[in-house]
């Protein structure tokens, strides 16, 4: 049998990288904020954010407006809602998006790999567009460093913007450069087209329950193709470097 990327060899330093939403959970951190405004009191602000940008959702499914673009602009300008919050807050915030919407919708077989990775000595980063405070905390459950969206705050205030662009596409590998330096990307998982730029710097890429333009890319490039049910192959086939 042609071996599966996960019985290949790793060395101490070597990278692991993973997207969060879709990769190594169910959850999404939009739902998981919008659940907390509805249930500390925000709901109807909540809901005239939701209005415009649900009228709008017909014209991305056809095509008439990009969708990284439309997502993007949706995790900027959600975050506005929770402006004048102090750090604290926010962090309690990110905590109870993480208990009641990422952590329940954790894929187990996902994080076991990442789990194995890291008994080999690999760095383990999860690298998402998920906002930092959220991020930090569930790399932190699963003993990884992280790479997400930064949240601007003034003299401890969050000012309900972002501190910098959403971090997906070509930003991804652009922040995890930075923080890993000359180190490899051994390995990278990601679910959706926008990890396409994270997938092909790994040396080996692992597209779980991807999109159907990343199934595509997957099969033309023999990467390894996973359900994040069951983490069970797809497809195994030698993986050629990207």
């Amino acid at each position: 049998m042609l071996p599966d990327v996960t019985d290949l060899p790793m060395r101490p330093g070597d990278v692991v990288a993973a997207d969060l939403e879709g990769t190594l959970t169910d959850g999404e951190t939009w739902r998981g904020v919008g659940r907390w405004l509805a249930a500390h009191g925000r709901g109807r602000a909540y809901r005239r954010f939701l209005v415009p940008r649900l009228a709008a959702m017909p014209l991305v499914r056809a095509g008439l407006v990009p969708r990284q673009a439309f997502r993007d602009r949706w995790i900027r300008d959600l975050v506005g809602l929770l402006a004048g919050r102090s750090a604290a807050e926010i962090d309690e915030i990110a905590a109870w998006v993480v208990d009641e919407e990422l952590w329940p919708g954790r894929r187990e077989p996902m994080l076991e790999e990442l789990a194995d990775a890291r008994v080999a000595n690999a760095r383990v980063v999860v690298v998402s567009g998920a906002y930092d405070p959220v991020l930090r905390l569930f790399a932190e459950r699963i003993g990884a460093e992280w790479v997400g969206t930064p949240l601007e705050f003034s003299d401890g205030t969050f000012t309900g913007r972002l501190a910098g662009p959403v971090n997906t596409g070509a930003r991804k590998i652009e922040r995890l450069a930075r923080l890993i330096g000359i180190a490899t990307v051994a390995r990278a998982y990601g679910d959706s087209i926008a990890d396409a730029p994270l997938l092909r710097a790994a040396a080996r890429a692992v597209a779980v329950t991807p999109d159907a333009a990343l199934a595509r890319m997957a099969r033309e490039r023999r990467w390894r193709i996973v359900d994040a049910a069951t983490a069970g192959a797809v497809t195994k086939r030698p993986v050629r470097g990207s």
